[in-house]
């Protein structure tokens, strides 16, 4: 695929020809004849690579090179500087600076051809690493300042350097994987391994050799000895998610492996020492399973020695704009887009919203909303019609209001701001395109609050 690049430069011929020989290669291209013109496109376009020139009319290429590298969303944007009138010193100072590249006028085809390519090729690693280091790092970092994960924390902190097993509890989504790495990694076996399985995913015929492993030939298609979770995870953390979907039988086995630290592989004869530190999690509600019979009461008091309890989203609402704003920008360098943030109105119906789906819901809403934004701020328009109909039926129950009327409300104000964000905020033009009276789109756009968006994006 072709990148969008940027040519600045006052010459119109030089911005011609470098600009037939990109396109020319599948590449898409904008340009510039000054550099508030450049500064003023590159907050407004997705660049991958930008051309500048040194000496520009007002303010230098030199100059508008620091303003892009002050900018902390530009900073790996490469940029090429070329000219054809500077010195050694304007050169070095440019590469200082952060310049991808120096090339003097005349350009010679094939060495611009090179250094785009090569600048091109370095950003698009160097893209790829950060989207990696940021996905390690927030995947396993826990987010909130409210008191309630304050707490949480800080008992973390407390359970973490001890032998104890730990049992987390919370619905789906809430994050109880972080809990567990956390714990690993403030304990005394960071270094060793960390091991996950979880329960529910693992076919029940295949579970038991996937924790004790097995010898060759103990059932069909065993044809080689496997090492199962316990030995894998030996010195280090096991981790058992969804605990309460573990069978019967595999409890007593699993109760065996915690008294003894021992394990028999399937098909295997002989005991094998393992030394482990255990964490479960769950969102069941165990107490009640034991009580049903699905689930022993003798594993149930050995797991639950440090109880912790992650709360839902709709109990830690004060962390919902950080969350929101960690997913935003992680999904803006993942998808390249210029998203920043959220509109105040945008936010308020997420605020609403009751989050059944927790964490987890939140997230995959942020990447689906970055994805179909063409903003620098999501707006009412990008969130999905259910999460609007949602909220606004908990304000209508608040309240005492009609959900239909809510609903019908939300609806057509979310139609027309879709309707008014196509037709750049044109309101005549929008009128013709809905084929409305424009006296009645204003009384509309009245009633549904829209003449205030209106007012901040022009004043704005």
């Amino acid at each position: 695929m072709g990148a969008s690049i940027l040519i600045c430069d006052d010459e119109k011929n030089i911005r011609r020809t470098l600009g037939m020989v990109l396109e020319g290669l599948g590449h898409r291209v904008h340009e510039a004849a000054s550099a508030e013109e450049a500064l003023a496109l590159l907050d407004r376009e997705e660049i991958e690579l930008a051309i500048l020139d040194v000496r520009l009319p007002q303010m230098s290429g030199i100059d508008a090179l620091q303003r892009i590298r002050a900018k902390p969303e530009l900073t790996g944007l490469p940029v090429i500087m070329i000219s054809g009138h500077a010195s050694l010193a304007e050169a070095v100072h440019s590469v200082q600076l952060g310049a991808t590249d120096f090339l003097e006028k005349p350009l010679d085809r094939d060495r611009v051809l090179v250094s785009v390519n090569n600048a091109l090729k370095s950003e698009r690693l160097q893209r790829e690493v950060n989207r990696l280091r940021a996905e390690v790092s927030d995947r396993y970092q826990m987010i909130g300042r409210s008191a309630v994960m304050t707490t949480l924390f800080q008992q973390i902190e407390k359970v973490a350097p001890t032998k104890g097993r730990v049992l987390i509890t919370g619905e789906s989504g809430t994050g109880k994987e972080l809990i567990a790495r956390a714990i690993h990694r403030l304990s005394d076996r960071e270094n060793a391994p960390f091991v996950m399985l979880n329960c529910a995913a693992i076919p029940a015929e295949l579970i038991e050799s996937e924790l004790f492993g097995h010898e060759r030939g103990a059932f069909t298609g065993a044809h080689n000895r496997k090492k199962g979770m316990f030995e894998l995870a030996d010195g280090g953390t096991l981790f058992l998610d969804e605990i309460g979907d573990l069978r019967l039988d595999l409890q007593a086995k699993l109760l065996r492996a915690i008294q003894e630290n021992e394990i028999e592989r399937v098909g295997g004869r002989h005991p094998i020492q393992v030394d482990f530190r255990l964490v479960v999690a769950t969102n069941a509600d165990l107490s009640e399973a034991v009580r049903m019979g699905r689930f022993r009461e003798d594993l149930f008091y050995r797991i639950n020695v440090i109880p912790v309890r992650l709360p839902a989203l709709r109990d830690r609402m004060e962390d919902l704009a950080q969350l929101l704003d960690v997913f935003i920008r992680r999904y803006a360098l993942r998808f390249r887009k210029l998203v920043r943030g959220i509109e105040p109105s945008a936010f308020g119906v997420l605020e609403r919203y009751a989050w059944p789906g927790n964490i987890r819901e939140l997230q995959n809403l942020a990447e689906r909303m970055v994805a179909v934004c063409d903003k620098t701020e999501i707006t009412e328009a990008d969130l999905p019609l259910e999460v609007q109909l949602a909220a606004l039926e908990a304000l209508a129950a608040d309240q005492g209001e009609s959900v239909l009327d809510q609903a019908v409300a939300a609806f057509e104000r979310s139609y027309l701001l879709k309707a008014l964000e196509k037709g750049e905020w044109n309101i005549a033009a929008t009128a013709r395109q809905l084929r409305l009276p424009l006296s009645t789109l204003k009384h509309r756009m009245g009633r549904l609050r829209l003449t205030d968006v209106t007012r901040r994006l022009r004043d704005g």
